[in-house]
């Protein structure tokens, strides 16, 4: 059985509503449901989201300890936050970098990850899916099967 620790960044707790036009018109809830029925009986997924940097950095060290596995959409902080990469780094669990947009197809601003470099890989531009395809691809990784 994997424990999944799923990590949302800022302005991620407004989907359904924001932007439907890049983002789509599901809920971070809606996602997470979706997330946990793909997963279960024999997964576990745990679901969170901060608009803060430090929350999201205290969430990836927790999943050190309750986590085999991350699924992260850090959202703007993709291309910011050296901090964020930094704490992927050290918690020793593989880390997957999920985005429901195509970043690379956006603004020139938003084509580079400081975190992909120490994520087992990135999946973008698939919508509320992103999630899924994550999920499939980090059960995989970690030698476990999904329904």
């Amino acid at each position: 059985m994997a424990r999944i620790t799923v990590v949302n960044g800022p302005n991620l707790n407004l989907l359904g509503t924001r932007e439907p036009s890049i983002y789509g018109s599901e809920s971070l809830d809606d996602i997470h449901t979706k997330l946990c029925t793909a997963a279960e009986p024999e997964h576990t997924v745990h679901s969170v989201q901060s608009n803060g940097e430090g929350a999201i950095i205290d969430h990836l060290h927790q999943a050190q300890q309750a986590a085999d596995g991350v699924l992260l959409n850090a959202g703007a902080y993709t291309h910011t936050s050296y901090a964020i990469r930094d704490a992927i780094a050290a918690i020793n669990r593989p880390t997957i970098e999920i985005h429901l947009s195509n970043i690379h197809a956006r603004e020139p601003f938003r084509t580079e990850s400081v975190i992909a470099p120490v994520c087992v890989g990135q999946i973008c531009g698939f919508g509320w899916y992103s999630y899924i395809l994550g999920l499939h691809a980090l059960l995989q990784l970690l030698g476990e099967s999904s329904s």
